[in-house]
């Protein structure tokens, strides 16, 4: 009896599928003309059935069929017949310029040739109409207005003209900063390009709002507004100061081991420090010394505009000594320009020095040392576009850039080596180097996201040395490593980090690093470094505290919890 029970239920849950899928429409339908199809559809419900009939007339009128006719037959509750004749096919016979200058056409981006002699398409005039409009208003009209003249109707064939109105001229008047930054007005007029007496452009104000997320010491306090009167456009930004000012040090005094009686300094010092007097300059320093014979200093400066003009001139120059092995110094000049909302290009000249501090012992040496001293003159550019949504603190878009510099390599003979090491080598040569990264910020909701990025570099001269290299590893590279661990003439690494937002800017994460690394120069095999981690980063009042616990494995580090590494630090903000 249960068995019987039993196949009933099935037998019934098997007969109600049918039924279920059943309840939606069928939908058979036929043009007819000179367009022949026909196809039958089902629908959920008789909406569908309504957006279906639109989206049909509105294909039928982009192929110049204007008046069709639609005749439809119900069989039932769940079956319809639509019959569609296509009527007569109209098209475009001429469509001039009327009161529109050829220039103002060329502008816009119109050729009127291509839709005489074709079927009639209102998305086609409409697309004509929003082009002239959007080049007016970019050209200081922006309440032009647009419509055809002189329509006529011949048969089946258009004929008709453009008349425009352009409406009054507006020009800019002022930009008014209307929140609590201190930025000046005139600087972030130049960097918007927005200056008083010029015709108004509305691609000019769009571009300026998104530029103003590319600057991380602004932040919006409202919504821009822009104001019409007397024939003048006043644009009003709410922005306050964002905290991005930074000061972060360690000091260190330690016995000096070598030098009895003396204190050996150490210790780390970092000041950033943004939109100096308001005028957007940027100004750097970064200072680094762990032991006795190694330190590295970076100093940069940018003073945005130059001249009044929209080139950026940045000045950076820095310095690495490594232990007591050799001396790199490298002075650069870049020259910035923007391209659009989003897109930055540089051109720079740098020069980069290296010196060779060890000789004891090479007076017997019978090749080149790895370490050398040159000279490397190199020019060339870089292109960066962002698409982040915050520049300082993003939580989705993403950022790609890459630098590419040629120049010549001036190898210098050092006196402490036998002058026949060199005599078999190019002293000078062309060196090249080409650098690229992207990353992406992805935002599933508010509480989790991802940071991804990928890097790499290529580095190319017949007689590299080490302190040409390439310098991989630590916070901002490949974790769980010291900071500068590896030497590559060339690399790809990438980094993958999970995030959990507790707070707007603070969270947790995990992570994972993986990498090539080529280094040629000191003949060693391929390293794949890869690294493992969590850590936070905490916003307070006054700064941001960053905690990374970090393990990570190479050729040259075993992946063991007896080399693992901590990167903290607290970077204070004002």
């Amino acid at each position: 009896m249960k068995k019987l029970l039993l196949f009933f239920i099935c037998l019934s849950l098997f007969l109600q599928g049918p039924l279920f899928a059943q309840r939606g429409k069928w939908v058979q339908y036929e043009i007819r003309g000179e367009v022949l199809k026909k196809e039958s559809l089902s629908f959920s419900d008789s909406m569908e059935i309504v957006q279906f009939k639109k989206e049909l007339f509105k294909n039928l009128h982009q192929l110049g069929y204007l008046n069709p006719k639609l005749t439809q037959e119900e069989l039932g509750k769940d079956s319809l017949f639509l019959f569609v004749n296509t009527g007569e096919k109209f098209e475009w016979v001429s469509l001039s310029s009327g009161n529109v200058e050829p220039v103002f056409l060329v502008k816009a981006g119109v050729d009127l040739k291509q839709i005489s002699g074709k079927p009639f398409n209102f998305a086609e005039v409409a697309r004509i109409f929003d082009n002239l409009l959007k080049s007016s208003e970019n050209q200081g009209y922006p309440f032009a207005s647009i419509g055809l003249d002189s329509v006529r109707r011949t048969d089946s064939k258009f004929y008709a003209s453009l008349n425009l109105d352009l409406g009054p001229l507006i020009k800019f008047d002022s930009l008014n900063i209307t929140g609590k930054s201190k930025t000046k007005r005139e600087f972030l007029a130049r960097f918007l390009q927005i200056r008083p007496g010029d015709a108004f452009s509305q691609k000019k104000v769009n571009d300026g709002i998104r530029q103003i997320r590319n600057l991380p010491y602004l932040r919006w306090a409202g919504e821009p507004e822009l104001s019409f009167q007397n024939e003048e456009a006043t644009l009003y930004l709410p922005l306050d100061d964002r905290r991005v000012n930074s000061i972060d040090g360690i000091i260190g005094f330690l016995p000096n081991e070598l030098e009895g009686g003396r204190m050996l300094v150490t210790g780390q010092f970092d000041l950033a420090l943004y939109n100096v007097a308001g005028k957007g300059r940027n100004y750097e320093l970064h200072w680094q010394r762990f032991n006795q014979f190694s330190q590295n200093l970076n100093i940069s400066a940018l003073e945005p505009l130059l001249f009044g003009s929209g080139i950026d001139l940045k000045a950076s120059f820095s310095l690495l000594k490594e232990d007591t092995t050799f001396l790199t110094r490298d002075f650069r000049l870049d020259f910035g320009y923007r391209i659009g909302s989003g897109s930055y290009l540089r051109f720079f000249s740098r020069r980069q020095a290296g010196d060779l501090l060890a000789v004891s012992g090479l007076s017997e040496a019978v090749e080149l040392p790895e370490v050398g001293d040159f000279r490397f003159n190199n020019y060339g550019l870089g292109f960066e576009h962002s698409w982040l949504d915050d520049r300082f603190f993003p939580r989705r878009g993403a950022i790609a850039g890459f630098e590419f510099a040629l120049g010549n390599k001036n190898i210098l003979v050092n006196t402490a080596i036998p002058p026949n090491l060199y005599s078999n080598i190019d002293l000078n040569t062309l060196q090249y180097y080409i650098m690229g990264k992207v990353e992406k910020h992805f935002y599933k909701n508010q509480k989790w996201g991802l940071m991804s990025r990928v890097a790499a570099g290529f580095l190319d001269n017949p007689n590299l040395f080490v302190n040409d290299l390439f310098r991989l590893g630590g916070l901002r590279t490949i974790r769980g490593f010291n900071e500068n661990f590896f030497f590559a003439n060339n690399y790809i690494y990438l980094n993958l980090e999970p995030r959990y937002y507790f707070d707007t800017y603070s969270y947790f994460m995990i992570f994972a690093d993986m990498g090539r690394l080529e280094n040629q120069v000191q003949k060693l095999p391929t390293d794949y470094p890869y690294a493992l981690g969590a850590g936070f980063s905490l916003e307070t009042g006054s700064g941001i505290f960053n905690f990374v616990y970090a393990l990570g494995g190479s050729n040259a580090q075993d992946f063991a919890l007896n080399v693992s590494k901590i990167h903290f630090g607290y970077t204070g903000r004002f």
